[in-house]
């Protein structure tokens, strides 16, 4: 079975994935399936990147990481719907964050 990208798919159709997928992920949390779970859930966050306008992330601005308080990201740069920056942190080196994990800062 072919299946497409998620580049490729209508809102409609990434909605349905990410429900899909947050399903499977639940299902493999009450079985134990750590590994699985955390695929599927990183899944979920690559599709929903998908929904969002990359053009509303501004370069040189500050957003937060869902899921990592405290910490903020810089944005250098985007390529598809990564942001490509640092965090704030030392010895921080440059890496990709999918959008739908930047939230605006405060």
């Amino acid at each position: 079975m072919l299946t497409k990208r998620y580049s490729e798919m209508a809102e409609y159709e990434l909605r349905m994935e990410i429900a899909s997928l947050n399903e499977k992920a639940k299902k493999a949390e009450q079985l134990g399936m750590v590994n699985e779970f955390a695929v599927l859930e990183r899944k979920a966050v690559l599709a929903k990147a998908y929904l969002l306008n990359p053009n509303e992330i501004k370069i040189n601005e500050f957003y937060e990481i869902e899921g990592d308080p405290g910490v903020l990201f810089r944005v250098d740069y985007l390529n598809g719907v990564f942001a490509w920056g640092f965090r704030n942190q030392k010895d921080s080196k440059e890496e990709g964050i999918p959008i739908s994990l930047l939230k605006k800062s405060k």
